[in-house]
């Protein structure tokens, strides 16, 4: 008999300490028959839906609600997300289903609820029939993941790459696992474990320790255990300020529960003692900019400025113009950077290409880390700003899937420095993003760069050079500067 499994996404990263709010108009939906345009784009929906059809699943298709990093989720955003999958959850137990997939990140918060995920989870178990209901799904590897949520699912699986090239494969392994347990019949158990750690995003590439040899060991309890099932890493988001903030471990097993706590034990005595490894603050940007320009002047370009407190992939508003100025001020021309503002976009878009006037733009989200800019620029191009992923496995897939849109942009220069002006803020992972505005990233002396660690997957392989850098901004990599409040005490880096 085909196993009817329902589906359903609820996809955010939120940076508590925003001022922002983000509403339920800042998620795209799908719903229902909907679902199934996302096959073969790249997406964790894609993977769920590829195995489903591997597998001969009845799909029962819910809602998919995601919207790019930012503040604190409005309340409503939750509960109409709640309401909508409720009618159809109710509908579908009482006919009897098989499974539960869920597309989550893991990191979500909202106003009043610190735990979204878990909050789900279990609304969804006091639903009528859904106690006899296994729960699996895929998770971002950031997640910030509670006791209460792992104890209540039986076959999560979270991305194990930063940059996230693996996402769909994450969410094929999920499904593949939670097919494993509809046949057999019988649910595993999930255990949870954490260090007491938090890392900022510069501290948590898989491709650097500590978090490259935490995933090989988890991979390595996998195979020495048949009986554990999934052993997941979870790095964390730093920027939620909620009591689970941080990182932590969890194991999925038809064995002995001991056996897995020890895994577990084994895996948070490694992150505790190579702690200080995933505590990256880079260095000031005006400390670097004297061996840029020396490369710069050597003919070995292009070199990225690569500034993650403005990281768009981790919530910042991407307006902050602090390498643009330096840019200027160094008088480092043929280069680019990327700001999001949706009002200059919209001053300069109506005029001819070849216009040559003042134009502010930048600076405008929060006055505590920045300014606008005002200066001369010259009106290069004009566009709707979509274009389609060159690599399927980026990490902008795991959030959009391959067909990108920035909004309307605008692209501009000053004294040999182009600037793509976007209305959406759009994680620099892809070099189609620059490549769609004319703007070829080879032929650059320098690239800005408004990210972490994601951005590697695209930029390393055209880089000669690559400076990551401390500047204002609410993605800062010194977590003790953050006014913490609500996570738990004691933890590394906030205590000693």
């Amino acid at each position: 008999m085909r196993h009817r499994v329902l589906i359903a996404g609820l996809f955010h990263e939120t940076h508590t300490f925003l001022t922002e709010r983000t509403p339920w108009s800042a998620f795209s939906m799908r719903r229902g028959g909907e679902f199934f345009a996302a096959r073969g784009d790249g997406s964790p929906l894609a993977g769920v839906l590829e195995v489903a059809d591997e597998r001969g699943w009845e799909v029962i298709p819910t809602i998919d609600a995601r919207a790019t990093p930012s503040g604190t989720v409005e309340d409503s955003v939750f509960e109409q997300f709640w309401s909508e999958l409720r009618t159809t959850a109710e509908s579908v137990l009482q006919q009897g289903i098989d499974g539960i997939y869920l597309v989550l990140h893991g990191a979500m918060a909202t106003e009043t609820i610190p735990d979204p995920e878990g909050e789900l989870v279990h609304r969804l178990r006091a639903l009528s029939g859904c106690d006899k209901v296994p729960i699996g799904g895929v998770l971002d590897l950031h997640g910030n993941i509670s006791r209460e949520f792992a104890e209540a699912t039986q076959a999560f699986v979270a991305y194990r790459k930063n940059p996230h090239i693996d996402a769909c494969e994450a969410a094929r392994d999920g499904a593949r696992l939670l097919d494993r347990v509809m046949l057999l019949g019988r649910w595993p158990i999930t255990l949870h474990a954490a260090p007491g750690i938090v890392w900022p995003p510069t501290g948590v590439s898989t491709q650097d320790e500590p978090m490259r040899v935490l995933e090989e060991r988890a991979r390595e309890i996998e195979r020495a255990h048949p009986d554990i099932a999934s052993v997941n890493v979870f790095a964390s988001y730093s920027f939620a300020d909620t009591p689970d903030t941080g990182v932590s471990f969890t194991a999925v097993t038809f064995g002995d529960p001991d056996e897995a706590c020890r895994t577990l034990q084994s895996l948070c005595d490694e992150a505790t003692r190579r702690r200080e490894q995933g505590n990256v603050v880079p260095p000031s940007l005006e400390s670097v900019l004297p061996t840029v320009q020396d490369e710069v002047a050597r003919g070995e370009i292009p070199v990225i400025i690569v500034e993650p407190s403005d990281n768009i992939g981790g919530g910042a508003p991407g307006d902050l113009t602090h390498v643009f100025r330096a840019l200027v001020e160094h008088g480092i021309g043929n280069s680019a950077v990327v700001i999001n503002d949706p009002a200059a976009v919209s001053e300069v878009r109506s005029r001819p290409i070849g216009w040559c006037g003042l134009l502010t733009f930048g600076g405008r989200s929060d006055p505590r880390f920045d300014t606008q800019v005002m200066c001369e620029v010259e009106l290069l191009s004009v566009s709707d700003g979509q274009f389609t992923l060159e690599d399927r496995h980026s990490h902008l897939a795991s959030m959009c899937g391959v067909q990108i849109d920035m909004g309307p942009c605008v692209v501009v220069q000053h004294a040999g420095i182009r600037v793509l002006l976007t209305s959406r803020k759009t994680p620099p992972f892809d070099l189609g993003q620059l490549r769609s505005q004319g703007i070829i990233p080879e032929s650059l002396a320098v690239i800005g760069v408004k990210a972490a660690v994601a951005h590697r997957q695209a930029y390393d392989p055209i880089t000669k050079h690559s400076h990551t850098v401390n500047t204002l901004g609410p993605c800062t990599s010194d977590l003790r500067s953050l006014p913490f409040e609500q996570i738990r005490r004691p933890i590394f880096p906030l205590d000693s």
